[in-house]
């Protein structure tokens, strides 16, 4: 099969139920963003982590799938491959987890440290854009909401672990100074 099926050339592409749609359709920016976050978080992954934050990071690329299918979708009756509570439970578990290893934030902090962890600050903001492009489409089309949910738990854990990176390579979080 050839990856390439000249069926886009002319700005429109298809969705799952065989609907075709412009390239420039909200849908197609709100799941090409998680794409971008999904590709962004393969560069994080791309260096020496902690088992634990591997896994973790590993499994989100896979959800960040998951999001990018449900997104796809316009059909709501259909029920697979859908964004569930669960998913985003499970987020707010881990960042509960993480949480805990780390000290109390009483400033904004900059972005940065350890490459690791500049990485995942900067795949958090890319996550924001997803979830900014994900309301923009829900203002148009019903979605599935908990996309939106699931992007903003997934940008605050970005940025917990981040902290939590630098922490473990005993790099102290930079304050904002005004």
């Amino acid at each position: 099969m050839k990856i390439y099926t000249k069926t886009g050339d002319g700005g429109n592409t298809g969705l799952q139920g065989n609907y075709r749609i412009g390239k420039s359709h909200p849908r197609i920016i709100s799941y090409g963003t998680v794409d971008e976050a999904n590709a962004a978080l393969g560069i994080v992954l791309a260096n020496t982590l902690d088992e634990d934050v591997r896994m973790i990071l590993t499994e989100i690329q896979n959800d960040l799938f998951l999001v990018g299918a449900d997104l796809s979708n316009p059909n709501l009756n259909d029920i697979k491959n859908r964004v569930s509570l669960e998913m985003i439970e499970k987020l707010e578990h881990t960042i509960d987890k993480f949480e805990l290893e780390l000290p109390q934030l009483t400033n904004f902090i900059l972005p940065g440290g350890d490459p690791s962890a500049a990485q995942l600050h900067y795949v958090r903001t890319v996550v924001r854009r997803a979830e900014s492009q994900t309301v923009l489409l829900s203002e148009k089309d019903e979605i599935n909401s908990n996309c939106i949910k699931y992007l903003n738990r997934l940008s605050d854990l970005f940025f917990v672990m981040g902290r939590l990176l630098n922490k473990r390579k005993n790099i102290d979080d930079i304050p904002w100074k005004i």
